[in-house]
């Protein structure tokens, strides 16, 4: 019995054994018939079919940071264009044909244009070759007998596109696409660029036209724009296609960011400074194409993150006033709105919170326009900019070093009583001329060239008032070439201010070396002399003037000056003051400053700070300037001879009794330091919000000018 379950069960086992063997045969005879048949069959179809599906990968671009004020205000921004592209597919030239000639008539239509390199034009029905240059090698590339016109060449290459158009204009429009492409080159996931910032009005309708567009690829993609024009464009700086110089200059900072050949980098500025938190980080999409062309579906697979948006210390509307104030000084200065013509050829400014080190305002001129640069600058304006000899685009307010004149007195005076070569009351007796033991010649004080006298007695505070040049000798001399270099150290002089921007000049500072260096002799007691009034080696840039003055105003104390308010990133975390100073650190190249450290008395101190005060009341060199202003200042003329010219200078700061801001302007060639207060005045005006009508000039006010003032 139980043999006989045992054998019903092996047999029951067999039977279900062979079903499942039977029906693995029959899926596997099925596939194998479906193989045979897509393979076999219909294997030609479905493999032109499989060849002429399209997907394609593309890049979204990333908006680029903002660049703003201090309050907001946008100065660069990230605008968005519409370009048109096309790409390579599967379909007849009859197809591609009517595709080109309707995009083109549509852009036509809408007044954008499209890229055109065949050489061979047609106005109206006369036949022209472009350039006569290197025609016989053209003709030969493209099997054109040597023999043929212009117009026969037309037609050649009309039946080389198969167009079966006879109207010049439509055949014109597809050769000028068509020969395109054959030059340039595409492909299924290379594209080619037929016409860029293109109005909205043709991205629409070539969009819902899409359907008879075959290739074709309408791209938004961002592009900078400048909102206020030439508005702080040396500060901003412009962006424009990046460049091997760029690339190199990438890699050697190890930055492993990827950019395409198309790609627009900063190259001056904060954009330049700041390219790696502006550009963002681009994203990936994903376009599917259909066997004619169309688009049939696109997707992001990675989306684009937006670069920082950076934002300035500066005020617009203090910028706006700081330009503005220099462009009609230096005209007024070149017109002889003064009394007498020069020939100014720029300038700069330069408004500090003496609080904080944050600059206000930095303004150089002439100005230059950044848009131009974005889609590259044409030749004759790149050769305007570049040859020009007022290099409007040099940052003079960080980029160019010039002997400061009068207004290096002040470090003079305080080294003087630093050391206790000089009190407070001490005075000194101007009679015209002052001699260097073991010479002979006479050093003029500025009053005995142009009056034939001295100042008289004058202590510190007078000697700053009246400008004395013979006063500074004196204390020159008595501290010799060592301390006042030192003193002029501890202001920041001589070495870079580490301000966010790229291309600062670090001056120099007076050393008996250099002498030798440049000229092939000793240090004199006369070098020394010359030094304490601010010529001689002394070549100083702006910003550095700047520093020491906010220096000078905020009780002596080293201070630091910025121009970058924060960074914010696209998410909204703001970045650490930390991250960005070793950022800039190192993007810069900056090195520490070890200067020694000085505790300037008080005492010393206010008693310089009241001979800048004097400056600006009855009897000092910028009276007429300030008379009957509604604050009290201080300030110091400066007319540093540099050559055959003579630079002004003239720096402040208010309100004396708590100042806030210090402000520094120098016109190249401006003639006399008095000259430039008018815009330390403007801009004070602005920023204290006071009526300017209030203010009147009196032009009948005797000009107190001089040499080495």
């Amino acid at each position: 019995m139980r043999n006989l379950r045992q054998k019903t069960e092996i047999e029951k086992s067999n039977f279900r054994y062979n079903v499942v063997t039977t029906i693995i045969y029959i899926f596997g005879i099925i596939i194998l018939m479906q193989l045979f048949n897509l393979q076999i069959v219909n294997g030609t179809e479905y493999r032109e079919t499989s060849n002429t599906r399209l997907s394609r990968e593309g890049k979204i671009e990333a908006a680029r940071g903002n660049i703003t004020d201090r309050t907001g205000i946008v100065l660069a921004s990230a605008d968005s264009s519409f370009s048109v592209e096309m790409y390579k597919t599967n379909v007849e030239d009859n197809v591609l044909n009517h595709s080109i000639l309707t995009m083109t008539t549509i852009l036509e239509q809408n007044g954008d244009s499209y890229i055109n390199p065949f050489p061979i034009s047609v106005n109206p029905f006369e036949y022209h070759f472009e350039s006569e240059e290197e025609l016989q090698e053209w003709k030969e590339k493209y099997k054109i007998p040597d023999t043929a016109s212009a117009e026969e060449a037309f037609y050649l290459f009309r039946d080389k596109y198969n167009i079966d158009s006879e109207d010049i204009s439509e055949i014109s429009k597809i050769l000028a696409i068509r020969y395109a492409i054959t030059t340039q080159g595409y492909s299924n996931t290379k594209s080619i660029q037929i016409s860029e910032k293109i109005s909205r009005n043709s991205a629409v309708q070539l969009q819902e036209r899409g359907a008879e567009l075959t290739g074709v690829s309408i791209v938004q993609e961002p592009v900078r724009k400048y909102e206020r024009g030439t508005l702080a464009s040396h500060i901003i700086g412009y962006v424009s296609r990046i460049t091997e110089a760029n690339k190199k200059d990438f890699e050697e900072r190890g930055d492993t960011h990827e950019y395409d050949a198309d790609d627009k980098v900063g190259q001056t500025g904060i954009e330049k400074v700041f390219e790696e938190y502006l550009r963002g980080e681009d994203g990936t999409k994903q376009i599917d194409m259909s066997v004619d062309g169309t688009i049939t579906g696109e997707y992001t697979s990675q989306e684009a993150v937006g670069g920082a948006n950076v934002v300035l210390t500066i005020d617009a509307n203090l910028q706006a006033v700081a330009e503005n104030a220099l462009r009609n000084n230096i005209e007024k200065i070149k017109t002889g709105g003064f009394g007498k013509t020069y020939e100014a050829n720029g300038g700069s400014v330069v408004v500090t919170n003496v609080k904080t080190g944050e600059i206000l305002a930095m303004a150089s001129y002439p100005d230059y326009n950044p848009s131009y640069f974005y889609d590259g600058i044409s030749n004759v304006q790149w050769q305007e900019y570049n040859n020009s000899v007022t290099t409007p685009l040099r940052n003079r307010a960080i980029q160019n070093a010039y002997a400061p004149g009068s207004i290096f007195k002040m470090i003079t005076a305080i080294a003087g009583l630093q050391e206790q070569k000089i009190g407070i009351n001490d005075y000194i007796n101007d009679v015209g001329q002052y001699y260097v033991e073991g010479t002979n010649k006479g050093y003029r004080c500025w009053i005995f060239t142009d009056y034939g006298h001295g100042h008289g007695r004058v202590n510190v505070i007078s000697a700053i008032q009246k400008s004395c040049n013979y006063y500074f000798y004196e204390v020159g001399n008595r501290l010799g070439i060592d301390l006042l270099s030192k003193y002029a150290r501890y202001f920041g002089l001589g070495s870079k201010t580490g301000v966010e921007l790229p291309s600062e000049a670090s001056g120099t500072v007076p050393a008996m070396e250099l002498v030798k260096e440049n000229e092939n002799r000793n240090w004199s007691s006369a070098d020394t002399i010359i030094s304490a009034i601010g010529q001689s080696y002394n070549n100083y840039t702006p910003i550095q003037m700047a520093k020491y003055i906010s220096m000078l105003a905020n009780g002596g104390k080293n201070i630091d000056l910025s121009i970058i308010k924060n960074i914010v990133l696209s998410n909204g975390t703001q970045v650490a003051r930390s991250e960005i100073d070793e950022f800039v650190k190192n993007k810069l190249n900056l090195e520490d400053t070890n200067e020694e450290n000085i505790e300037i008395s008080e005492e010393n101190l206010n008693a310089v700070l009241e001979g800048m005060r004097s400056v600006a009341e009855d009897g000092g060199t910028a009276y007429s300037i300030f008379k009957n202003f509604e604050i009290s200042i201080g300030g110091k003329t400066g007319s540093a001879e540099a050559g055959k010219y003579v630079n002004a200078w003239f720096v402040g700061f208010a309100p004396f009794e708590d100042p806030e801001i210090a402000i520094v302007v120098m016109v190249e060639n401006g003639g006399h330091g008095n000259y430039t207060a008018e815009v330390v005045r403007d801009i004070m005006l602005e920023y204290f919000g006071m009526n300017v009508a209030s203010v009147k000039e009196d032009m009948t006010a005797r000009l107190e000018t001089e040499s080495f003032r």
